[in-house]
């Protein structure tokens, strides 16, 4: 089984970043499921979304507390929240971030990648420049560095889960698909 954990603020779209890798990796033939934890329900919050992918029907009902990767939607989560707790051993931790991997200093017993979402959602106008969207992006350049699903498998379901602006959110995942950055130690291959 594959776990992964969505850090987020409320309003970038972390919960339906969930929904879209859980209905993409659906798409290829897998079990899935997702479902979203936060506290207070309001814009900018922290909230964390999980989503659980497998071969053979998942079963588990509880929160992801040993994620196999981790995504962060806002880099100055990390300062509030410990986004690598319980991140297996040789996880990707793919951040939203116009920074190098390096510059995050995060221990080398994780792969680190970033991708400017931020910069791909405004290009698009997916949300406020101020608070933009980047959920479309991230999953984007996910499909990449993990090869857990594929482009046209997320593609697929951003044009479905997506109402507004459907055509410009599959464009932002198609380029951060070919944006991410990796950490010079690493590759895109598991």
């Amino acid at each position: 089984m594959i776990e992964v954990r969505i850090h987020g603020r409320g309003g970038q779209g972390a919960v339906i970043a969930s929904k879209v890798l859980a209905d993409a990796a659906f798409r290829e033939g897998r079990y899935v499921q997702s479902f979203p934890s936060f506290g207070v329900e309001r814009r900018g919050a922290p909230v964390a979304a999980f989503t659980r992918i497998d071969d053979r029907p998942v079963r588990v009902r509880c929160q992801i507390y040993h994620p196999d990767h981790v995504m962060v939607l806002d880099p100055s989560l990390m300062q509030v929240v410990d986004v690598t707790a319980g991140l297996k051993e040789g996880g990707w931790i793919l951040i939203n971030s116009e920074q190098p991997p390096e510059s995050f200093g995060l221990s080398s017993r994780f792969r680190v990648a970033t991708v400017d979402a931020n910069r791909i959602a405004m290009k698009y106008h997916l949300g406020p420049r101020t608070a933009p969207i980047v959920n479309t992006a991230i999953l984007g350049a996910f499909a990449r560095i993990t090869g857990i699903v594929s482009l046209e498998a997320v593609t697929e379901a951003v044009r479905e889960a997506v109402p507004v602006k459907p055509e410009d959110n599959v464009a932002a995942t198609k380029e951060a698909y070919e944006s991410v950055v990796v950490n010079r130690e690493h590759n895109y291959e598991q």
